[in-house]
């Protein structure tokens, strides 16, 4: 349920319907809109009396909320959330490109990348310094190094740092060195790791699991609000299907699906959905055409001695055509 105050509603009216909604037994979570605060009922499994809650002060009306996902759900934030990090903003007129190697290798590899992508107008430069991998036996990151590094290319390029924390553990690192911190496909319903993420202040990356639907994808971002943290960006990176042909099946449709009935920004991972160089220029295309906000792309100055993901990184030149048809279609919209 959502509880609509009035245009002239004081805090303390706020904080009284918050108060007696936990009198309830449920939580209230207070959210600010242009021209009233709303308060969202979470923890209810069912019907709840609104009779009580009309009669306080400040109270202008109540409206039931039929998704299970509140507030991520539209009904309860009907205008798009854009996430501001200094200059660069996710979620508005302009796609936001991220873009770095999968693995943080060394100093002078991701400097020599990150001077690369953002020559060609990259905002965010990713790399992983924590590699949860398929394979134990597989390069599994260089950890709080590796986080070092990636805090020397911020420091000398001045591009905006996300990377992946894989547990409750190293999320207390990547807190301190990130700009975003990145939730794998992997750890998409890790909730204990979600939960932890909703304590932050930073700006969550949730890439949707190998094999999740759009809803389950928007209950684990509920996960993260209902903690607190309402700055999500959410990402479709591929799911499995019957295809061997690409690595995994981009989920074109997820775009518009989620937009339709979520209100957070939606980024596109083209290079683990295709796991080939050649088909990520393409992807990227349809996925900005059909709406997303922005794409986070693995680029590598020497792909075949990449230590990870070498097959679906592209080399610098293709990056710099992936910008400039970027940038096309950014004009035909």
């Amino acid at each position: 349920m959502l509880v609509i105050m009035k245009n002239n509603a004081t805090e303390e009216q706020v904080q009284s319907v918050i108060s007696h909604v936990e009198g309830l037994g449920y939580r209230g979570i207070p959210i600010p809109g242009a021209l009233r605060t709303a308060v969202c009922i979470v923890g209810n499994q069912g019907f709840i009396e609104d009779s009580q809650l009309l009669s306080l002060e400040g109270v202008k009306e109540t409206l039931r909320v039929t998704k299970p996902y509140k507030l991520v759900s539209r009904e309860t934030h009907p205008q798009p959330t854009v996430i501001t990090l200094g200059e660069v903003t996710i979620g508005g007129k302009e796609p936001v490109i991220m873009a770095g190697p999968c693995a943080v290798e060394n100093e002078e590899q991701c400097l020599t990348i990150a001077r690369i992508v953002k020559q060609y107008g990259a905002k965010i430069f990713r790399g992983g310094a924590y590699k949860p991998r398929t394979s134990p036996y597989s390069f599994q990151g260089l950890g709080e190094e590796g986080l070092k590094i990636l805090a020397k290319v911020r420091h000398n390029t001045g591009l905006l740092i996300v990377t992946e924390a894989t547990d409750q553990e190293n999320i207390n690192l990547v807190e301190e060195y990130a700009d975003i911190i990145q939730i794998g496909a992997r750890n998409m319903q890790n909730y204990a790791l979600l939960k932890r993420a909703g304590h932050t202040s930073k700006p969550i990356l949730l890439k949707r699991g190998f094999a999740a639907t759009i809803e389950e994808l928007l209950m684990s971002a509920e996960y993260i609000m209902s903690e607190g943290n309402s700055r999500v960006i959410l990402c479709e990176r591929g799911i499995r299907t019957f295809t061997d042909n690409t690595r995994n099946t981009l989920d074109i449709s997820a775009i518009p699906s989620i937009k339709e009935v979520s209100h957070l920004p939606v980024m596109v991972d083209p290079s683990h959905a295709a796991g080939r160089r050649e088909y990520v220029i393409p992807l990227s295309k349809g996925a900005i055409a059909v709406g997303a906000d922005g794409l986070i792309v693995e680029v590598h100055h020497d792909p075949p001695r990449s230590v990870s993901d070498g097959r679906q990184s592209i080399y610098p030149d293709q990056f710099a055509t992936l910008m400039r048809e970027i940038q096309r279609l950014t004009v035909l919209n």
